[in-house]
Formats: C-alpha cells, structure tokens, sequence
C-alpha cells in the first residue's frame, strides 16, 4: 500500500468545526481513559512513542521522516503489499538511526502487536477508513493522510471509531499547521476584510503528464495485489491503477479535486468558517490527457455557503493559474482580497474604501513537522489534535460533493445534519459505502 506523491513533497506547486459538542464531550471524558492508558502502557508525556507504519511510498516515506525529527518516536513495524516499499521503510529507518522495524504485508499485524501506540496511514484512499477505524478499536491513536477517505459515509466511520474510543486522530493536511496560512486567515476572521462574499482555490499543474494507455497485466514480483484492492471493485491488474496513479481511478479515489482540493480547501474554510454548504454544482471533463484516467483533468466546482460562495478549479496542461499563480486561494471581502499560497499572502485593498493598506507577507516554510509535533503533543496531553477528524471530515465532505456534483452532471443540494444528498437517490448513493466481501466497515452507516 502506499501514497505515492512525490511531487507534493516539494512546496505544493508540487505537491493540506471548530470542534463540535460530540468531540467536545470525547475530549472531557479523555482524563480517566488516559489514566488507565498510560497505565496499560501508552505513552505518556516523557515516555517513546512507537509507530506502526501502514504504507511506505512516497507519502508514507515522508510522513515516517518528519515523525523522525521527533526523537521519541520509534519505529515498531511496517506494512506494505510490496516487497520495494518494505525496502524503502528499512532503509529509511537505518538512515535515521533507529532500530530495525519488523515488516508486515498485511496491516491487521499492525494492529495485533501491544508495543504500537500510534498508526500511521498513508495508504491509497480506499484503504484509509479500515485501518483507522479497527486502529481506533485497538485502542492506537492514528495520523491518517488526506483526504479522510474514499467516500462521505468512510469518514463519518472513522470520526465515529475515533469518538467512541477516546482516540487521537489527525488528518495530515499539514496547511492547519502553517503559520502564514494561520495568520492569514485570523485576519479575514478579524472581520477587517469586510463582508466575506467570494473565496476561490485553484491550481494549475502543467508538471502532471499523460499516463498513456498501458495494457493490463501480471502484478510485479512481490506484490499482494488482491491486498492492495481490498474493499475496492475486482480488477484486472494495470499500472496506471497501481501506486502514484491510482488518484486518478474513481474505484479508489477522487483526482485532483480530492487530491489537491482537499488541501486548499482546508486553506479556504480557515478563513472562511465551519459552515455547510447548501448546494453545489460540478462541471468539467477530458480537455487535456489522451489516457486511460478517470478523473476529470479540468473541473470548476461551484458551492453555495450560507454567506458566501466557494470556488474550486483546477486544470492539466497549463501552469500560470488566476493571479499569476499556479496554485492559491483568495478571500474576496469588501474591503479587500487576500491571495495565497505557500511563498505568503498579499493583501489587495478596495482603494475606494481607505480603510486598509496594502501588505505583503512572506511564507514559513515547510508546515509537515509542526503538523507532527501537534499530533505527538495531543498524543500524550490527550487533547484534540489542530486537523481533529470533525475538522477533517468537514473538509474532505465539501471535496467529494464536488466529485458527486460532477459524477451526477446535476446541482444537488445538501442535508448537513443527515448527510444526505436531498431528492437525488442516485446521487445520494455515492455518499454511501460499497465494500467487496469480505471486507466491512464498522460503524459505516449505509454499506
């Protein structure tokens, strides 16, 4: 298993509710279960943290790198369906200078073994919501790379599991930890903006190639392919379906939008607020890449907020995005706009309103190991981690509403409380979970 993406291991150009009642009760009954798991041998504030690691490509590798920054992390164990990935996962442990970690195919092993406090996920997203939900009934504490799953419904398992057992869960959209990023958005917050009315996100990727159209074949030597599908549909074996590129194949995950949307709209929301959005509108398609993918490689994506509007687009093939930019956001107030992205934010005023001047700030930098030390910190304090699973839920819903939108070619409208998709069934069944047996997902509402 793995998330390959190694072009996000560069700045992003290349390559992230307030908590709700629910969570807000989890975190007040944490005191006495972190009593009783730092007796049972759970870490505790001074104590190593020993990491079960799920997935050694290049997301996973790192994710396992930046957790190593932190001396009290260990490796106990990695778990790959490929013999190269377990290689990569030694070497880099050796690197490091920690001793050798066990190597797993399958990640239940992960989940057996007492000397694992946390898991780390970094796995295609179809096999992000199992793990994390019968990692969370071991009664590990999980960091569990974007977007939080597959579908709507895969999320609300996993921040259910998360809930019921008292778990620390963070959802690895690094951009909650970014200081500008962080900056930026209190001050849209502040109110000085004015009347949020339009918040955009774009990227613009001309690094992202055609994958051709290879043809199915045998797996390569060491890979458990049947494990690598897992709950996905049956398929034939073929490259493009396999490691980097299954991002692209609806079976098990959403393109770009929950690629790179996930992260900018977490950037959005900061700003932004926790709402829902009412409705939404999906179109877009093939413009660019003559290739077997799936996903659309040009999308605008409309929502409907109940006090301001949301946009999402992003296109193949072109790398001078809106404003000059290959990726960003802005929050358009009435009083100025604010642009984004990772080399910092500028403010551009309403020169006929006077209230504000023009100001430029530079980027932090690389927001991974803030990210890690907030999770190792919530680990041990027993507190909600900054990207919590109600904030990483909240985020990767908007994503795929926008691939339903899309999937459907209507304008569908959204029943926050219930999430549901109202009066559409066809559409409202892409919210839901389809697992193929034998694999089931506990807490799953409509499997």
């Amino acid at each position: 298993m793995n998330d390959t993406n190694p072009s996000l291991t560069k700045k992003i150009s290349r390559r992230d509710f307030v908590c709700t009642s629910a969570i807000a009760a989890g975190t007040a009954a944490l005191a006495g279960p972190f009593i009783r798991s730092v007796r049972a041998g759970e870490p505790g504030p001074n104590s190593k943290i020993r990491l079960g690691l799920v997935g050694c490509g290049g997301m996973g590798m790192g994710d396992l790198a930046t957790f190593f920054k932190n001396p009290e992390v260990d490796c106990a164990v990695v778990c790959d369906v490929d013999d190269s990935h377990l290689a990569k996962g030694l070497e880099l442990c050796a690197k490091s200078d920690r001793p050798k970690p066990d190597t797993v195919k399958d990640f239940r092993r992960v989940l057996d073994r007492k000397d694992v406090d946390i898991v780390l996920i970094a796995t295609p997203d179809h096999w992000h919501a199992l793990p994390t939900v019968l990692a969370c009934q071991a009664g590990k504490d999980v960091y569990v790379e974007k977007p939080l799953a597959r579908t709507i419904d895969e999320g609300r398992a996993m921040l259910t599991a998360a809930q019921k057992h008292h778990r620390i869960v963070q959802m690895g959209s690094q951009w909650r930890s970014c200081q500008h990023i962080i900056e930026a958005a209190e001050f849209v917050k502040s109110g000085k903006l004015g009347k949020l009315a339009m918040v955009r996100g774009w990227a613009y990727l001309d690094w992202l190639p055609s994958i051709g159209k290879p043809a199915d074949c045998a797996p390569p030597p060491g890979v458990d392919y049947e494990m690598w599908l897992g709950p996905a549909p049956q398929r034939p074996f073929n490259p493009n379906r396999f490691h980097f590129n299954f991002r692209w194949f609806w079976d098990y995950a959403g393109g770009l939008m929950t690629d790179w949307g996930v992260h900018l709209i977490n950037m959005m929301l900061m700003g932004a607020g926790v709402e829902w959005p009412r409705t939404i509108v999906s179109s877009g398609g093939k413009y660019v890449l003559d290739d077997n993918s799936e996903t659309p490689d040009s999308q605008v994506t409309t929502y409907e907020f109940p006090n301001f509007m949301l946009v999402w687009e992003h296109k193949a093939g072109l790398g001078v995005g809106l404003n000059g930019r290959p990726w960003g956001i802005s929050w358009s107030g009435t009083e100025g706009t604010i642009l984004l992205n990772d080399e910092g934010w500028e403010l551009v005023v309403e020169h006929r309103k006077g209230n504000l001047e023009p100001r430029k700030a530079k980027g932090s930098g690389d927001a991974r190991p803030a990210h890690v030390r907030n999770f190792l910190d919530c680990v041990k304090s027993r507190q909600p981690p900054v990207l919590n699973l109600e904030l990483g839920h909240h985020v990767s819903t908007v994503a795929h509403l926008g691939n339903i939108a899309f999937r459907t070619g209507k304008k569908i409208t959204w029943d926050a409380a219930n999430e549901k998709i109202v009066g559409d069934h066809e559409a409202d069944k892409l919210v839901g979970v389809k697992y193929r047996k034998p694999w089931k997902l506990p807490y799953a509402r409509r499997a």
